[in-house]
């Protein structure tokens, strides 16, 4: 299920991932928007992906804590803080094209650091505000462990995506209301 990024936040789009090559960690900054589509990531290899991986955990962790309602564990915490204050996120600029117009760039190439305090930060951002803890939900799809903000009308969304696991249940539903008729 790594490839979607619709959970409503960076940090919770990184749980899913698998980040067990480095062109799915580009592809994960590129299509989440950390990166512009263009932004060359020269430095990415392998070596990031262990700090990334590590930040995942960590923030499973906490989000884990927040929605049972436990205390997350302490290091969790600390690394989380400590990666959000490691160095400043990339800085974005706007750029007008040939065309005349204005895109989004990066102030310079970013490197692993600066990206970790990106989605750190947006994980504390996350964790810190009271009204985007409280649209955190787990989805209700069978053997879906994705996290999402529930920002429906009403909020009562119960699966990640409809499309997904929200089909995947309808059609069990169904298949359960109409058994086959053995020939």
């Amino acid at each position: 299920m790594a490839g979607r990024f619709d959970s409503g936040r960076i940090s919770l789009d990184l749980l899913a991932e698998p980040l067990d090559r480095a062109e799915g960690l580009a592809r994960f900054l590129r299509a989440t928007g950390l990166v512009p589509a263009a932004t060359r990531l020269r430095g990415l290899d392998r070596r990031w992906l262990a700090p990334f991986r590590e930040l995942r955990d960590c923030v499973a962790e906490l989000v884990a804590g927040q929605l049972e309602g436990r205390p997350a564990a302490p290091a969790a915490l600390e690394l989380l803080n400590a990666r959000a204050a490691a160095s400043a996120p990339p800085a974005p600029r706007a750029v007008r094209t040939r065309s005349g117009h204005l895109v989004r760039t990066l102030g310079g190439e970013p490197d692993c650091r600066s990206l970790l305090a990106a989605v750190a930060r947006d994980a504390v951002e996350l964790l810190t505000d009271p009204a985007a803890r409280a649209l955190l939900r787990r989805c209700e799809g069978p053997g879906c462990r994705r996290l999402y903000l529930d920002t429906s009308r009403g909020r009562r969304r119960r699966w990640c995506s409809s499309e997904i696991c929200g089909n995947r249940a309808r059609a069990a539903r169904h298949r359960a209301a109409h058994p086959r008729r053995q020939a």
